[in-house]
């Protein structure tokens, strides 16, 4: 019913909005997301889109302007990358407050310094714990699904929350790729119009914002963190009928690659796990038996999933494309969830590492390496140290 294109996750997002037939959009250019707004603007011109277009001064007026337009009931659009991300960082927690299911599109990139156009994921990292639903594609088909689905799953009464669509910068966001485009029919099948829980109309007015009486924040914030109960059998009924309609049936948690009989399995979020999978199917035919399993939801994270994935794994690697300065662990944020969700129920090695430094690829050396690596200390029956991690298997010493 829709049509196959070859481009790429940024063309593919601003279809995702198109469908998603989005009231207000709100742009600032910043490498790599731009291409998503450009696109846009290029519809809305075309006449192939109705929708409010509006370019603001900054990311902190970008988000100040959806926050407002999702207030007054307009389902709206936005997106940033690296430091534009984090400039707009103000506004983030009163629109998960407020329960106002905009979307923000991330096309990541590493943060300054040394602020490199690639797809170091610390810039959505850093938003991680505003309240949003937050998610990767590894593709531009995913990135396009994604932007239709969390419309779907952040409007949900149930939920009523924002969301961070996010997609690796370069590697999905500027990578082409087939996507096949749904016909507007299947989308009106399946994303509703946006109905928002209160309106803001001049005619009725209220006060909205963060500031409260200082009784009023333990019970408030109690409440948001009831609210995410609700969400994850939201996540699992949206996927599903997602597939139902469109044909493409998505994991809603973990998209797992060969890991069924898998002794070791690496663990990883984004476009880095197609290299992952590439690696471990050369593996397979070598007669070891690895799997790959990519976190798709972030927020909610996926604990009792990601416990069943790997219950019988003997070794497990977990792979970084972001920093955490001083973590445990000395890695990044994915390995901190996976052994804190692994905690009292598989106990096998898991070991940290961490790729893409800079925004640079994580490459099929790498990956190799780090099965070998959780080979070795698996059949040794070997635990590494708590803040032991690898972050190359190169000497970076070497490494200007």
């Amino acid at each position: 019913m829709g049509r196959k294109e070859y481009i790429s996750g940024c063309v593919a997002a601003a279809h995702g909005a198109r469908l998603a037939d989005v009231d207000v959009i709100c742009s600032y250019p910043i490498r790599p997301y731009t291409g998503i707004m450009s696109e846009l603007a290029r519809m809305v011109a075309d006449g192939d889109l109705d929708a409010e277009f509006v370019h603001g001064e900054g990311e902190h007026a970008q988000l100040s302007v959806v926050y407002g337009a999702s207030a007054a009931g307009a389902r709206a659009y936005t997106g940033s990358s690296g430091v534009g991300v984090t400039y707009a960082f103000e506004v983030y927690s009163p629109i998960s407050g407020e329960r106002l299911p905009l979307q923000m599109a991330i096309a990541d990139r590493t943060l300054d310094p040394p602020g490199d156009f690639g797809s170091e994921h610390m810039d959505a990292m850093s938003c991680r714990d505003q309240g949003w639903i937050m998610g990767w594609a590894s593709t531009p088909q995913e990135a396009l699904d994604n932007t239709i689905a969390y419309f779907r799953i952040g409007e949900d009464p149930r939920v009523l929350l924002p969301q961070f669509a996010c997609m690796d910068g370069y590697f999905v966001s500027h990578i082409l790729n087939e996507v096949d485009i749904p016909d507007e029919e299947q989308v009106k099948e399946f994303l509703p119009p946006y109905k928002n829980h209160h309106i803001l109309d001049p005619r009725d007015p209220m006060i909205i914002g963060p500031q409260i009486a200082p009784m009023q924040g333990p019970p408030l914030q109690y409440q948001r963190k009831k609210l995410w109960d609700s969400v994850p059998p939201v996540v699992e009924e949206v996927w599903k009928e997602f597939g139902e309609i469109f044909g493409r049936k998505y994991d809603p948690w973990i998209e797992q690659y060969m890991t069924e009989d898998a002794d070791y399995i690496l663990v990883g979020i984004g476009a880095h796990a197609e290299t992952a999978k590439v690696v471990a199917r050369k593996l397979r035919n070598l007669g070891e038996k690895v799997g790959v399993a990519r976190i798709r939801t972030f927020r909610p994270f996926p604990t009792k999933q990601l416990r069943e994935v790997l219950a019988n794994a003997k070794g497990i690697g977990v792979f970084d494309n972001s920093n955490s300065f001083g973590i445990t662990g000395r890695t990044g944020p994915v390995q901190a969830e996976v052994k804190a969700a692994l905690y009292g129920a598989v106990n096998v090695p898991v070991l940290s590492f961490l790729g893409g430094l800079g925004g640079e690829e994580f490459t099929r050396e790498e990956f190799f390496y780090i099965y070998k690596l959780v080979k070795d200390y698996a059949e040794a029956g070997k635990y590494p140290e708590p803040d032991q991690s690898w972050v190359s298997p190169f000497d970076l010493e070497e490494m200007d």
